[in-house]
């Protein structure tokens, strides 16, 4: 059977259009060849997620987002393509959408719960949630951060305005006055601390001396601490309070009529005796003096003693 020209290129554009169709849906990601699986996950904002993005599990691709569609309700339905049919996806696993990096773009990871032995078929939904990335969790913490910036600029505008109003032009011309004066002060403190230091150094040989002549008085009066240490005044004071232990034992014997001076000092009828003695003495002493013929009686020629007379007592 001979093909004709017809046949042949009629081949050729079938060919060409199942070429540029096959060509058309690998460049959207999708292979006409394999079979793959779809699941859908429903979000309330999808953070910039496009079509084609890609589907991981742990860092692996193994789909893509197929579309993307805005349900009655306001969610947004998110159709996924997963080719890779061998990984096992619970119904409980998570499609989590999050950012990889700076510049690229929103993709979405499936965590899996393998603890689920209940796998997804095809047309099933999973549960959706979202990870901050890098820009977002910034700007999240650069929020309370600009706020607390924007009041410490309008406590700062405030508190421009309040110097401007006290720093009137009266108060700006004591300031001058002020620092002028301060400037005059230091200038003064300068020359004072300048007279000084001369006259330190002219008396610096004075200043020697009497540096040196404290030195030396330290060093006596060390010497004599030194001395009174060698002198063992503890055993002296000591003695001393044994001493006065005694005395305050004589004061107390004294006080309580102990021992003859006691007595003496304590008893009337000893007091009395004494003094009827001393007064006997002394009429003993006068009566000599005015009769010692009644006491002393010297014969040289052998006269006979003269009896003894009574005299009558004299009157005091």
């Amino acid at each position: 059977m001979k093909i004709t020209r017809e046949i042949k290129t009629a081949i050729l554009v079938i060919a060409s259009i199942l070429l540029f169709i096959w060509g058309y849906s690998f460049l959207k990601g999708q292979n006409l060849f394999n079979s793959h699986k779809k699941l859908f996950v429903e979000y309330d904002n999808v953070e910039g997620l496009a079509t084609s993005a890609p589907v991981t599990v742990s860092g692996k691709v193994i789909g893509k987002v197929n579309s993307i569609i805005l349900n009655a309700n306001g969610k947004l339905l998110v159709e996924l393509q997963i080719d890779d049919d061998e990984f096992p996806i619970s119904k409980t696993s998570v499609a989590q959408i999050y950012e990889p990096g700076v510049i690229a773009g929103k993709q979405i990871a499936i965590i899996p719960n393998y603890k689920d032995a209940n796998m997804t078929i095809d047309g099933d939904k999973l549960i959706s949630g979202i990870k901050l990335g890098l820009t977002d969790a910034l700007g999240e913490k650069l929020e309370p951060l600009q706020v607390r910036l924007d009041k410490v600029l309008a406590n700062a505008d405030a508190l421009i305005s309040n110097i401007n109003t006290v720093l009137d032009a009266k108060t700006q011309a004591n300031l001058k006055t002020a620092i002028a004066e301060l400037n005059k002060t230091m200038s003064n403190f300068s020359k004072v601390s300048k007279n000084v230091d001369d006259i330190l150094i002219e008396n610096k040989v004075k200043l020697g001396s009497a540096v040196a002549n404290l030195d030396k008085t330290t060093q006596n009066f060390a010497k004599i601490s030194s001395d009174l240490d060698k002198a063992n005044l503890g055993e002296t004071v000591k003695n001393l309070e044994a001493t006065l232990d005694n005395v305050n034992k004589i004061m107390a014997n004294l006080e309580s009529g102990k021992g003859t001076m006691g007595k003496l000092l304590k008893d009337d009828a000893m007091y009395n005796n004494l003094s009827k003695a001393s007064k006997e003495l002394e009429l003993l002493l006068q009566d000599v003096r005015l009769h010692p013929t009644r006491y002393v009686n010297v014969s040289l020629f052998g006269k006979k003693e003269k009896p003894y007379v009574e005299q009558p007592t004299q009157k005091q």
